[in-house]
């Protein structure tokens, strides 16, 4: 009875240990995924980079040069307001060295796409991005077109005029805010070009036109170096024109010389 007595007692022991042991790996690795939840949900911004970009890719091409011609400053309460752009100041710093080189502006790091150096971003400088008040430009991809440009060959999707309203009722809401027409001539006629570039092709009658103002042009590459070749090249032409016809004048001249020593030499 005793040996059997101390063998159970043994046993409980163990099987306390064990127990003790077992929670606390359960109650450690808990801790641990509640840690490692709380840094993934502290990296985590419900706006996407993706659309942003597209969406500020959009306001340089086919609205800043009208902005910019009318000599307009964009007021920090618009919505477009660069500083209104959650991820504007990391898209800043993006250095792209070449088409495969592309390096971070804050460590110089470097990366052979621009999607690691955006997901180096996330992880090393999210503590850049203020996310405290809610700047997410992509929100506004329906008013801009935003679809259209990046899926512009996508077969066509049908028309849903619930979408088109609420899409264009954002649309005519940015261009009240960031370009009011009481504000002056200048603003009254970016408003009414706001409209046309973008609000009216939020409709599902008739042909859509997206941006009928046009974009900004950008100088060809061809076109500029072949400018830069022709200037290049046009004094070395003139160079040569001037040879030539300096040649040809002192062979007019030799051939006249001639000409006169021959008369003279002729017996009469």
């Amino acid at each position: 009875m005793k040996k059997i007595t101390a063998t159970s007692l043994i046993l409980l022991m163990i099987s306390l240990f064990l127990q003790q042991t077992l929670s606390k790996e359960i109650l450690g690795d808990a801790a641990e995924r509640n840690v490692k939840q709380e840094k993934e949900q502290a990296h985590e911004v419900h706006c996407s980079r993706e659309r942003s970009r597209a969406a500020w890719n959009i306001i340089e091409e086919y609205l800043m040069p009208f902005v910019e011609r009318e000599n307009y400053q964009i007021s920090t309460k618009c919505r477009l307001h660069p500083d209104n752009d959650l991820f504007r100041n990391q898209e800043q710093h993006k250095i792209q060295v070449d088409t495969n080189d592309w390096k971070c502006g804050y460590c110089k790091k470097s990366f052979h796409a621009e999607k690691y150096l955006d997901q180096h971003f996330d992880s090393r400088h999210y503590n850049l991005l203020n996310v405290s008040e809610g700047k997410c430009l992509a929100d506004l991809c329906g008013a801009l077109h935003c679809d259209f440009v990046m899926n512009s060959k996508s077969p066509k999707t049908k028309c849903k005029p619930a979408a088109v309203a609420k899409n264009r009722h954002l649309c005519e809401s940015l261009a009240d805010t960031c370009f009011p027409p009481n504000q002056g001539r200048s603003a009254s006629r970016l408003h009414e070009l706001f409209l046309r570039q973008f609000c009216n092709a939020h409709t599902c009658s008739g042909k859509k036109k997206h941006f009928p103002e046009g974009r900004k042009k950008e100088t060809s590459v061809i076109y500029l170096a072949m400018s830069i070749l022709t200037l290049m090249l046009l004094p070395l032409f003139y160079l040569v024109v001037y040879l030539y016809q300096r040649e040809m004048r002192q062979g007019t001249q030799e051939l006249r010389r001639i000409a006169r020593v021959g008369r003279k030499t002729k017996p009469s």
